[in-house]
């Protein structure tokens, strides 16, 4: 049914049985011939013939909207089936946060590099912004990074793990050590680690998300920001996976809420839809093993 298909999308696109012929490399008897076994198979008119032009019937249209998907979805599977085989073809792009730790995500590209030595993996790290924009443009096929945006169906969305927030202040400041609200920061400068030139997304972020309601300024790196807390130029808002990063003799860790609710983030690994394959879904659950 799937040769009868592209005929069909041929008549329809040209609205002429010839040129779809020649389109098709086929005679025009055969592409008429081929078209009635069409709807008898169906058992529906997908074409109602005028002497010598024709209509698309209501149940051609819709066959005709979705055969282009399904014919697009058999030539992604033909692609992603070849490639398999291709050794010396076989690439794949992957991105992943810089400020999350990379523990379980280096566990998969040795796992997955062991199982297949034959594809060649090129690994990006960057904060959100960077590797949202690259897997839009398609210079990385899967990346794993934090949720800031509403998940969507355009691409395949993995949840990995979720880990709460905390905030790393100087021992010196006079705070609970058993958790402390985002309000009560408001008058200390909040630090963000952060190489870009223009970090006014992840401000947005912590304004809009997580509330908070003070100064920023900017560290290059967890070493600079860490001298920063610790002469008591502000917070730090990390994950709680970073806490051993930190040197807990200069500064202290606090879990970090907003009024009765913990703040937490979740953690994905994307992939964009139409650009799955075995490679980027294998990646992709060795990845879930990795956080299992």
């Amino acid at each position: 049914m799937f040769q009868q298909m592209q005929y069909f999308i041929a008549i329809v696109k040209n609205h002429s049985f010839t040129q779809a012929a020649v389109e098709c490399n086929i005679s025009q008897s055969a592409i008429s011939q081929q078209m009635k076994e069409l709807e008898s198979n169906l058992g529906v008119k997908l074409l109602e013939r005028k002497g010598r032009s024709f209509e698309v019937t209501e149940a051609g249209q819709y066959f005709y909207t979705h055969s282009q998907d399904i014919l697009a979805d058999v030539n992604q599977l033909v692609q992603n089936t070849t490639k398999i085989v291709r050794n010396n073809e076989v690439n794949l792009n992957v991105g992943y946060l810089r400020s999350f730790g990379t523990t379980e995500f280096l566990q998969t590209v040795s796992k997955f590099t062991q199982e297949y030595p034959q594809v060649k993996i090129h690994i990006t790290s960057g904060n959100h912004e960077e590797l949202y924009e690259l897997l839009q443009t398609g210079k990385i096929d899967l990346n794993f990074s934090d949720q800031r945006r509403a998940l969507s169906n355009e691409y395949q969305n993995e949840f990995l793990t979720a880990s709460e927030f905390m905030v790393a202040v100087s021992h010196s400041l006079p705070v609970s050590n058993e958790k402390i609200d985002i309000e009560e920061l408001a008058d200390l400068s909040c630090i963000l680690i952060s190489d870009s030139e223009n970090p006014t997304t992840d401000e947005a972020y912590y304004r809009d998300i997580l509330g908070v309601r003070s100064n920023f300024i900017f560290a290059k790196n967890y070493d600079e920001a860490q001298m920063l807390v610790a002469a008591n130029q502000g917070y730090l808002i990390i994950n709680a996976r970073m806490q051993s990063q930190l040197n807990q003799d200069i500064v202290k860790t606090i879990k970090l809420v907003k009024g009765d609710r913990k703040l937490k983030q979740n953690y994905y690994a994307y992939w964009k839809d139409d650009n799955s394959g075995f490679y980027i879904e294998t990646f992709a659950d060795l990845l879930k093993e990795s956080f299992a």
